[in-house]
């Protein structure tokens, strides 16, 4: 459905209703359950379910399109929706057929708003490893879940769950295995506070898991985690994030430049500053820079080819590390040129200080620098340095 009008449609209605309850949800640090309500109505939450099972039938494109929609009006909507689609593309990619036939008409029809369980205490968000293990008697038995997690995006919103967890009988914390879960399937309880510097309504409470599951719902195979991660939750991470990050950026770009040439600001403005018009192509170069990473990074993963090689990996990683970086710094220099009023006060209709404080966690979300020791090792496997 890539471009098409109705994908258009369909994200306008979620940012509207997100708009509307964006000051709130920030100020108190809410999960945007009105912004779901619409996403679940609209179908979006189906945006990556094929058209046989009910959903839209969208393409990674239109995922990135989604997110860039999105993140101009709500960071964490955009984030809560690209996290969902994620876990929506994996059941499609990896899981049984019984678990895809019971479970993505379920979210195509918005009735199943999926959480991501990758986080534990002792490794934070390290995505190949894992401490707990998994419980099975024998071998095709049920699954038991024990699992406390720091961080769980809109967790207490989800009606379905995607865990990792060490394989039953692994001797190694590289051995991981995902498992999907329903709500129903679970005792579930949270504890503490979600008091971010931004991103505040994502609400990523933690929570303790256990329960247990039938073995179809292991998604591909015991300790086969590491082949899901490098195919489709990276990709489709830096993907969804990166667009999003471009949104908000793009956003408060766009709200900067109405406010200069607003008649209610002339005079307040000079428009022919040398200064102010250096900051504003500044903040549009690095806009434009992280857009045509994000495409040439979408054109690789959309041809099919390795996305295990060397370049792909690197390109991958680029493009989170770029958009987060970029991103941020675009607000930072639309701050600048706009002073103090109109760039660091919470009451500006260019909501600057909100976006920056949004995207402060971009260098976070799985941390920058745990990417960089990453793409150095890479890096020396390509001494004729060949691009993706």
């Amino acid at each position: 459905m890539t471009g098409t009008s109705a994908l258009v449609e369909r994200t306008a209605r979620v940012a509207k209703v997100a708009e509307e309850h964006l000051a709130r949800t920030d100020c108190e640090a809410a999960f945007p359950v009105e912004a779901l309500a619409e996403m679940r109505d609209s179908g979006l939450l189906g945006l990556l379910v094929p058209a046989a099972y009910g959903g839209l039938g969208g393409g990674l494109a239109d995922l990135v399109e989604a997110g860039m929609a999105l993140g101009r009006t709500d960071t964490s909507v955009g984030m809560i929706l690209a996290m969902h689609c994620q876990q929506a593309a994996a059941v499609v990619r990896y899981g049984s057929e019984p678990l895809r036939a019971d479970l993505l008409p379920r979210i195509a029809a918005g009735q199943v708003y999926l959480a991501s369980v990758t986080t534990e205490a002792g490794k934070g968000g390290h995505l190949l490893s894992a401490e707990a293990q998994l419980g099975e008697e024998t071998p095709g038995a049920a699954l038991t879940i024990d699992r406390f997690a720091p961080i769980v995006t809109g967790g207490a919103h989800a009606d379905g769950f995607l865990i990792t967890m060490r394989s039953p009988g692994a001797a190694s914390e590289n051995q991981v295995s995902l498992v999907y879960a329903d709500r129903a399937q679970l005792d579930i309880s949270g504890s503490g506070d979600w008091q971010p510097l931004g991103m505040r309504a994502s609400h990523s409470l933690p929570l303790k898991l256990t329960g247990s599951v039938p073995a179809h719902q292991l998604l591909g195979r015991h300790g086969g985690f590491h082949e899901i991660a490098a195919t489709l939750f990276g990709p489709l991470a830096h993907l969804g994030w990166s667009a999003v990050w471009l949104g908000t950026a793009a956003g408060a770009l766009s709200r900067v430049l109405r406010l200069l040439r607003s008649p209610e600001s002339r005079g307040r403005f000079d428009i022919t500053s040398e200064l102010l018009l250096t900051r504003l192509s500044r903040a549009r170069q690095r806009l434009d820079t992280v857009h045509a990473l994000l495409r040439h990074t979408l054109a690789m993963v959309e041809s099919g080819g390795d996305l295990t090689a060397t370049r792909s990996q690197l390109l991958l990683n680029s493009l989170k590390i770029t958009a987060s970086e970029q991103c941020h710094a675009a607000v930072e220099d639309l701050i600048d040129a706009v002073g103090l009023r109109h760039g660091y006060l919470k009451d500006s209709p260019t909501r600057l200080e909100l976006a920056l404080r949004d995207l402060r966690s971009a260098a976070l979300n799985y941390s920058n620098d745990r990417l960089h020791l990453a793409d150095g090792r890479l890096a020396l496997r390509d001494q004729g340095v060949h691009f993706a």
